[in-house]
């Protein structure tokens, strides 16, 4: 059975920073395609960064394009977002997603940019 847990979310100030956590438990996030997304009150969820299973590429969406960096701790099955530079509309739960045939979600870690 897959199990996603997120933590590190909270709130921030505008141009604070924040790292995501993602430990995995059922699943070896080495060989699945792991992902962040996020979803803000009203709108849809969004894919945020992604980090591939055999040669560990990274993707991201444009609007956290060099503020934000995903990565992982095969050691410790976990998934990481640090996230710098934050900006209000950042604001989102924030989901962590494990994908191999099907697509398995975290409980999501509320994620609040404001002054």
């Amino acid at each position: 059975q897959v199990q996603l847990v997120e933590s590190g979310g909270g709130l921030v100030q505008p141009g604070g920073s924040l790292r995501l956590s993602c430990a995995a438990s059922g699943i070896t996030v080495s060989t699945y395609t792991m992902s962040w997304y996020r979803q803000a009150p009203g709108k849809k969820r969004e894919l945020v960064a992604l980090i591939r299973t055999n040669d560990g590429a990274t993707s991201y969406a444009d609007s956290v394009k060099g503020r934000f960096t995903i990565s992982r701790d095969d050691a410790k099955n976990t998934l990481y977002l640090q996230m710098n530079s934050l900006k209000p509309e950042d604001t989102a739960v924030y989901y962590c997603s494990a994908f191999r045939f099907r697509r398995s979600w975290g409980q999501g870690t509320q994620v609040t940019v404001s002054s």
